[in-house]
């Protein structure tokens, strides 16, 4: 059936895959990228979209009056967002606040008047940052891992942190305004009747997101080997042990179209969505996935202390998701980095300014 798909920010990273993704799945769905193309390199995606019959919209969902260009739609997906961990802490957090915060209301308002379905890609920095330190480790010649005696933190198994892992504590303000779309949406949706989906990304990655230090590390990881540059081991002893699962956006969208065929099974609780422990790398072990593919060994130094608001190991437990939809993510971590390799290497003239 033919639908209208709303994105924001839709020529970002994760906002422009999935609308390829679903105009490729159905040619005759009507997609929407609205972006304020504030992030750098969001810009090379207008024409990827265009060349596919997607409408752009140069618009910003801060602004409720830039919705009046987009009309009746059927499917709003919220991918926009300031995903920086980091945003905030140095100057103000009003940018953050009035697009994750304030630009999540102005897309509720925008579904409800439309009466369409609406998907809030949240994150799994919605978690506090002190009680993930305080999940017991043991450490490895090439990371951290989670100690399986450790019984003490609820939410806590050798399959990673789930949905009832406690919410009380500090978490970042990027964590904290996405947390507070999700009781926003959870809002909506008891009292106005707006059917809804929630989503807990861990890390998303892939090809055509634009690496930075703050925020898509797996391809600044990768960029940093292909054009031979110096990276830095930072916390945590400098030894690159830290560990982050990743999922693939192009398992995001496999799962979003399994839940969009039956939304209301979804409804009603947020879901932790990520690629689990057999898709998790140290940055150690990512460092020599990149030295194999590219052939590049790079200086990387060693810095001791921490930064500000990181954490020694996330592993996202997508079991509750995985057993009501059946999905299951098909890119190991080898695939991921191959596929952003040769992403690079095809577009190396484009991207070269941009994530040298």
């Amino acid at each position: 059936m033919q639908k209208t798909i709303l994105i924001t920010g839709g020529c970002g990273f994760v906002g422009s895959n999935l609308a390829i993704a679903f105009k490729k799945a159905n040619s005759t769905h009507h997609i929407i990228a609205l972006d304020n193309l504030k992030r750098r390199g969001s810009e090379l995606n207008i024409s990827r979209l265009r060349k596919l019959g997607i409408q752009f919209i140069h618009g910003d969902i801060r602004n409720i009056e830039d919705f009046d260009e987009v009309g009746a739609i059927d499917i709003l997906i919220d991918a926009a967002a300031e995903p920086s961990v980091v945003s905030g802490m140095e100057t103000t957090p009003d940018y953050l606040i009035n697009t994750n915060l304030v630009g999540t209301v102005n897309c509720l308002n925008f579904a409800l008047k439309n009466k369409a379905l609406f998907v809030l890609l949240s994150t799994s920095r919605v978690y506090p940052i002190g009680l993930l330190n305080e999940i017991p480790l043991i450490e490895s010649t090439t990371r951290f891992s989670i100690n399986s005696n450790q019984n003490k933190i609820p939410g806590v198994s050798d399959d990673g942190v789930n949905e009832f892992f406690p919410l009380n504590g500090a978490r970042s303000f990027y964590g904290t305004t996405k947390l507070s779309a999700e009781l926003l949406v959870e809002e909506y949706a008891a009292f106005y009747g707006l059917k809804t989906i929630v989503n807990r990304c861990g890390v998303l990655t892939g090809a055509w997101q634009m690496g930075k230090v703050d925020q898509g590390v797996v391809v600044l990881w990768m960029a940093k080997h292909f054009w031979k540059k110096e990276l830095g081991y930072f916390g945590f002893g400098g030894e690159g042990k830290q560990v982050r699962d990743m999922l693939h956006v192009s398992d995001l969208y496999r799962l979003l179209e399994i839940q969009l065929e039956n939304p209301s099974v979804y409804a009603g609780k947020p879901w932790n969505v990520g690629g689990g422990e057999t898709v998790s790398v140290s940055l150690q072990e990512l460092t020599n996935i990149c030295e194999k593919i590219t052939g590049n060994k790079i200086p990387i130094k060693s810095v001791k202390e921490n930064r500000v608001a990181d954490i020694p190991w996330y592993i996202t437990d997508s079991s509750e998701v995985r057993k009501v939809s059946g999905w299951e993510p098909k890119y190991t971590v080898e695939m991921i980095m191959q596929d952003v390799y040769d992403w690079m290497k095809e577009n190396e003239g484009m991207l070269k300014p941009i994530l040298e």
